[in-house]
């Protein structure tokens, strides 16, 4: 009897780009992904917090390398992934959140989360795209989301917005590029504890809130995100595109 074999969950040979990569989750995923066997490359607007990364990564005995990038700068996005690629792994993680409540939205909170949180992360994916689909490569695109893709909450109307259209970006993505073998799926994180949700999490009222909001009963770590970034990127998903991979301990489940 010849027994199936279980896919491969390594990125051995696979070259990944990462954005946001500074701290948070695109720190906590260029990190899986190294550990994985990919080459990483990692990019953000902050340097300094990726040199330090990317030099314990290669002490580690990982590939990795730092670059500065400002992803709502478009030129300079599509000249460091001409320069840089191709890749056959994107983590698009680069967006943030400004809380205002919706009828005292700022014209510059509007303008900042859709630059950074819509049209960066079409930017990005597009130049990543064009150099796979011009290599002849497959690859995985891998978009952060948010569990407020899938619902909304207060003070986070331009937030969620930018949330669902990056969910319904990647089901658009998936179904375009698919035939050229390109998978895209999205992961869509509840409430982790990262230097952008620290400032929000350190009220015990509001942080009460959200952990009896989850089943599980406790605030997330980047290290929960780690898995599944890496089970996206790798053989082990070949068949799983245009989805949204919610981890958000159970909060979608009333």
């Amino acid at each position: 009897m010849t027994l199936p074999r279980t896919p491969a969950f390594r990125l051995d040979g696979l070259r990944a780009l990462v954005t946001g990569a500074s701290k948070g989750i695109g720190q906590a995923g260029a990190v899986a992904l190294a550990g994985a066997g990919a080459e990483v490359v990692m990019v953000a607007r902050s340097l300094p917090e990726m040199e330090a990364t990317a030099a314990e990564l290669r002490e580690a005995g990982c590939r990795a390398t730092a670059l500065a990038l400002d992803v709502t700068d478009r030129a300079a996005v599509r000249a460091l992934v001409a320069a840089q690629g191709p890749f056959d792994i994107l983590l698009n993680n680069a967006g943030t959140n400004l809380r205002e409540p919706f009828l005292e939205v700022q014209d510059a909170s509007l303008d900042a989360l859709l630059d950074l949180n819509l049209r960066a992360m079409f930017t990005v994916a597009q130049a990543v795209a064009q150099g796979m689909v011009a290599a002849g490569k497959q690859g995985a695109i891998i978009n952060l989301s948010s569990v407020n893709g899938h619902v909304a909450g207060a003070s986070r109307s331009v937030y969620t917005a930018t949330k669902h259209g990056v969910e319904g970006m990647t089901k658009a993505m998936a179904f375009e590029l698919g035939p050229k073998g390109i998978r895209v799926n999205a992961i869509a994180p509840g409430f982790v504890e990262t230097p952008l949700t620290r400032g929000v999490l350190a009220d015990p009222a509001f942080r009460g809130r959200i952990e009896r909001a989850m089943p599980l009963g406790r605030i997330m770590q980047v290290e929960d995100i780690m898995g599944a970034i890496v089970f996206l990127a790798s053989p082990a998903a070949a068949m799983i595109t245009g989805i949204s991979l919610p981890i958000e301990g159970g909060m979608l489940t009333h």
